[in-house]
């Protein structure tokens, strides 16, 4: 368990740091929402391709990392 302290921050850089920590919440919003998409889009590619015995050899594992990808999106 690590401790942070908490620093004090000068009123003049107080809109940068708050500008900074609007810009990384959306990045890290932006990250997620593509990682679900993508995560959906993998399920129903590792499904359709799962349809023929043969195709079930790639299908499944990429459907099952599909999964992985949307449920490390959601959480």
């Amino acid at each position: 368990m690590s401790t942070q302290t908490k620093r004090q921050i000068s009123w003049v850089w107080w809109p940068f740091v708050a500008i900074w920590k609007l810009l990384s919440i959306i990045v890290e919003m932006t990250g997620r929402f593509v990682a679900m998409v993508l995560g959906i889009v993998l399920i129903i590619a590792g499904v359709v391709v799962s349809l023929t015995i043969i195709g079930a050899i790639v299908g499944i594992p990429l459907a099952i990392i599909g999964l992985l990808l949307l449920l490390r999106g959601i959480f």
